[in-house]
């Protein structure tokens, strides 16, 4: 009977050290950083969707903007194709991270150039269309640099997770974790949302 009781005593001992070894919080901080992620891809692909908007309207009204306007085409093209996308797995691969990055990095380049380059046309800025897009492409910058810190914060909570006593243990022998790559700015202020006119000049 006594050793029944104790057995019985022993189950939830075990489960609390278990739980107290990365068992639960190693895939919860990576499920957390895993759905960050997703937020950032969906960030990303909504300002891709504005941009051939932005280009009926350049294209009929900045002809002069052919070259800048097809970098920007070239660029979004790069920065959606398949084999440039980063998915769940991929998030502990820097090779594949910074593919992504790479190419996020120069669509965000090319539509800047764009946008400042159009700044000359006050026909064009006049537009409401325009005016209203450049709203939206304003917002979606601040969207993906916000989605970008979320990311990066959920990455630290797991990476710390897995290498951090008891979780380690967890981490190690059952998970298998891998560190998670953050996303990083290659270029000086690539982190901060470029701040667009929209005023009409005069």
């Amino acid at each position: 009977m006594r050793t029944n009781y104790a057995k019985f005593l022993l189950v939830p001992v075990v489960a609390a050290s278990l739980a107290g070894c990365g068992i639960n919080s190693v895939p919860t901080a990576e499920e957390g950083a895993k759905a960050k992620w997703a937020d950032v891809q969906a960030a990303f692909q909504e300002r891709s969707n504005l941009i051939p908007n932005l280009a009926n309207i350049v294209k009929g009204a900045a002809a002069q903007e052919n070259k800048t306007l097809t970098e920007v085409i070239e660029a979004r093209a790069k920065a959606t194709a398949p084999n440039i996308q980063v998915n769940d797995s991929d998030l502990s691969d820097p090779a594949k991270m910074a593919a992504f990055q790479s190419a996020q990095n120069q669509l965000s380049g090319s539509l800047a150039r764009l946008l400042v380059s159009v700044e000359q046309y006050p026909t064009l800025k006049s537009q409401e269309g325009y005016l209203k897009l450049q709203d939206q492409l304003e917002g979606q910058e601040n969207r993906v640099r916000i989605t970008l810190r979320d990311y990066n914060e959920a990455v630290r909570v797991y990476n710390t997770t897995i290498r951090t006593f008891p979780d380690i243990i967890g981490a190690k022998i059952i998970h298998g974790a891998k560190p998670m790559v953050p996303y990083q700015a290659t270029t000086p202020g690539a982190d901060t949302a470029p701040k667009l006119d929209m005023a009409p000049t005069s």
